[in-house]
């Protein structure tokens, strides 16, 4: 099973992020977090490394509910988006499966939330 669904786009890496944040906005996700991967190395290492970035989204009435039905299922919370420029100019995006992030997790609630939480990724990930 893989573990993200993902789409490459001929776009402007930049435009893409904007595009990423409304598509996951129409869907009831929130970005929590960026974290720049590409600065970050660059601050951090002092090497060159392609735009990448990791949007941490979080749809906050499933994300309740997982908190509800597993109180450790924080450790696997946001849902991570990730949008990267690849070598010949175009971006993709990938988001996390959550049924394949949690498949270690037995609680049948949980997999209901999980379940809901992938078709609504799998929709981001299309619309683009």
């Amino acid at each position: 099973m893989k573990y993200y669904f993902s789409k490459v786009i001929d776009s402007d890496f930049d435009q893409v992020i904007l595009n990423v944040g409304e598509a996951l906005k129409s869907e009831g996700f929130g970005i929590l977090t960026e974290i720049d991967v590409q600065a970050t190395f660059r601050k951090k290492l002092d090497v060159d490394f392609r735009p990448y970035r990791i949007l941490g989204a979080c749809n906050a009435p499933f994300a309740y509910k997982a908190l509800q039905a597993e109180d450790k299922i924080g450790t696997m919370l946001p849902c991570n988006v990730i949008v990267q420029q690849l070598e010949d100019g175009k971006v993709e995006v990938a988001a996390i499966d959550p049924i394949a992030s949690m498949q270690a997790v037995e609680n049948e609630t949980l997999g209901s939330v999980a379940g809901s939480v992938q078709e609504k990724l799998k929709k981001v990930i299309e619309s683009l």
